[in-house]
């Protein structure tokens, strides 16, 4: 029996096949694949196009979040045999969008190695619920709405720009939302307005921007402190609280029982992988993993192949960046911006739901909020780290002592 799975020799023997894929497993598995390839794409061109990449850094980067992240997808759940998706986080490159400009490429790259290890080290000496306690969860939830509220107000300048395909694709978001359908409402809403704009939108100029095939190359990392300091200490908190805690948290709701510190670990000797390429993580994905694990998957012994499924999906998008790359950017403006802040329009309500919950704290996510969205630089460090310092002082050294005075007094 494998750590965190189910012993095939329990199971009913119609269930003991590991090749058989079912109607159910198929689904979520491609539901769960098209939800990681639809939006997170625009956001990782729109950080590259700040910082001034190459169009060969930016393949780079797009192929080693997916391919890594799709090996991830792959093989945690065939050894595990339960429904673990990789990707990449979505979160931590909305992060990078602000500050891709302020730090040179290299440092980049160094930046997403050493988050890669600090993950790793992580997961190795089992500190993951500890870490998580050195910076309040609301705290992270707030600086990360303030990083994303800037996609998704141009979420509704660019359907004013394009009221016809906006209008459809915000139409059909609705409709998905209320029928609580099995597909997305994201992923509805980006295939509509996809199909609108084809009827549309004359794409011969598609044509000219092809850059051709790239072959992946390692990248040249650089190191200081300053990066560490600016980039790779919010990236793992991005990813250890908005990747690997939901998805391990919808593992354990759907009772499976999921090697916690090893997945961790994985996290980060993948991400480590996909940094040396130029990518920023490749780990254990939420919101997809959720989506493989539920009831509507299937029989609770075959998840772990929708999974795999998105996983191969996942994959081919990232050994295609080459194509998939100029395709994109070849798209209307508008039409990018659109498909960013559809991608993000559920993570910012989320992210201000746990931030405001805790009614002791609102000065110190209102505070976290406001500076995380001015996207200040003090000192070279960015806004997003100045959020964190700032909520993390005010929440424990202000608004603590004050709950702890209350209490006294009561």
């Amino acid at each position: 029996m494998r750590k965190g799975g189910l012993p095939p020799q329990n199971l009913p023997s119609s269930h003991r096949s590991t090749a058989a894929i079912h109607p159910e497993n198929l689904s979520s598995g491609i539901v769960s694949g098209l939800l990681a390839i639809t939006g997170p794409p625009v956001i990782i061109l729109e950080a590259a196009a700040n910082g001034n990449f190459t169009d060969a850094q930016t393949i780079f980067w797009m192929f080693s979040v997916y391919f890594f992240g799709g090996l991830f997808s792959v093989i945690l759940p065939l050894y595990y045999r339960i429904p673990i998706v990789g990707a990449h986080s979505i979160t931590g490159v909305a992060f990078l969008a602000t500050i891709t400009s302020q730090v040179p490429y290299n440092q980049l790259i160094g930046g997403y190695i050493i988050s890669s290890l600090l993950i790793f080290l992580v997961g190795i000496f089992g500190l993951f619920s500890k870490f998580m306690k050195y910076v309040p969860k609301e705290i992270i939830a707030a600086m990360m709405a303030g990083i994303i509220t800037s996609y998704v107000v141009r979420l509704i300048v660019s359907i004013q720009h394009l009221p016809l395909i906006g209008g459809t694709a915000l139409l059909t978001y609705f409709l998905f939302s209320k029928w609580k359908l099995r597909v997305p409402p994201v992923i509805a809403a980006v295939f509509s307005g996809f199909i609108v704009l084809l009827l549309t939108y004359n794409f011969d100029s598609a044509a000219e921007s092809t850059i051709g095939f790239v072959i992946p190359q390692l990248q040249l990392p650089e190191f200081n402190l300053l990066t560490a300091l600016t980039v790779s200490v919010p990236l793992t908190l991005l990813i250890l609280s908005n990747d690997a805690a939901p998805g391990i948290g919808a593992l354990e709701q759907n009772n499976y029982k999921p090697p916690i510190n090893r997945i961790v670990t994985l996290s980060g000797i993948f991400s480590f992988f996909a940094s040396l390429f130029g990518g920023q993580s490749a780990n254990v994905a939420g919101m997809m993993t959720a989506i493989c694990s539920g009831e509507e998957t299937g029989m609770r012994e075959k998840r772990y192949i929708a999974a795999a499924v998105s996983g191969v999906l996942i994959l081919l998008f990232g050994i295609f960046a080459w194509w998939t790359v100029p395709f994109i950017k070849s798209l209307p403006g508008d039409f990018v911006s659109m498909l960013a802040g559809f991608a993000l329009f559920g993570v910012l309500g989320s992210s201000l739901k746990q931030s405001f919950s805790k009614s002791t704290m609102m000065m110190s996510v209102t505070f976290t909020f406001v500076i995380a969205m001015s996207n200040i630089s003090v000192f070279f460090i960015s806004a997003p780290v100045w959020a964190l310092a700032g909520g993390a002082f005010i929440a424990n050294f202000i608004e603590k002592n004050k709950k702890e005075k209350q209490l006294k007094k009561g």
